[in-house]
């Protein structure tokens, strides 16, 4: 799924801490927001692999939970809502499209990288890829409680994350060609070896299958 829509998945997940504990609202939602957005921080170094924990962030999430209702800090409460967000964005991207740099052709065998079991989980293409219609519904859907709840930055984010949705939707499926292009007609001939080997495997000839 795109990331304006793990963004406010995040966001969503600290929502109801933030109503029962409105002292911790702030960092709550903010904690929210950066774990949806962590894993995908790996876009361009092993998506899906290198930041994408489904079974790691969940267990911390769970350790670390106890401690923020006992001990309820500005810490504990980060920590945990951080893993979640974090974890849930992990999980979900199970239920997307593949790695292909087309997922919409449903070519691809690996969604995200399990390191407990050290294998790639297949994609479930419930949303058939990032940037799908369903996606877009997904994020529209999650953005309106938030809108209603939020104020401040907090609502402009949220504001900002839809114009971004909806604008990746429009243009999604020329992103490929366009980066074909600009692979194979650019990049190719003047990056030295080393360089190229940092672009992600979905770039390159039967790769990321």
């Amino acid at each position: 799924m795109m990331l304006p829509t793990h963004a406010l998945v995040g966001l969503a997940l600290a929502l109801p801490l933030a109503a029962i504990a409105p002292e911790f609202a702030d960092v709550a939602l903010t904690a929210g927001l950066l774990g949806g957005i962590l894993p995908d921080l790996d876009m361009y170094i092993g998506h899906r692999k290198t930041l994408h924990y489904p079974v790691y962030y969940s267990v911390l999430a769970l350790a670390v939970a106890p401690f923020a209702m006992l001990v309820p800090t500005t810490a504990t409460i980060a920590a945990t809502v951080l893993l979640l967000g974090a974890a849930v964005h992990s999980v979900m991207d199970i239920f997307g499209g593949g790695l292909e740099l087309r997922p919409w052709e449903a070519t691809s065998s690996r969604a995200v990288y399990d390191h407990h079991r050290g294998r790639w989980l297949a994609p479930r293409r419930w949303v058939r890829y990032d940037g799908a219609p369903e996606d877009l519904l997904l994020s529209l859907g999650i953005a309106v409680p938030l809108l209603i709840a939020l104020d401040g930055v907090l609502r402009s984010i949220v504001g900002a994350a839809l114009v971004v949705a909806v604008v990746y939707t429009a243009v999604r499926r020329l992103l490929p060609t366009i980066a074909e292009v600009l692979v194979a007609g650019y990049l190719v001939r003047t990056l030295p070896d080393r360089l190229l080997t940092l672009l992600p495997a979905r770039y390159g000839p039967e790769r990321g299958k």
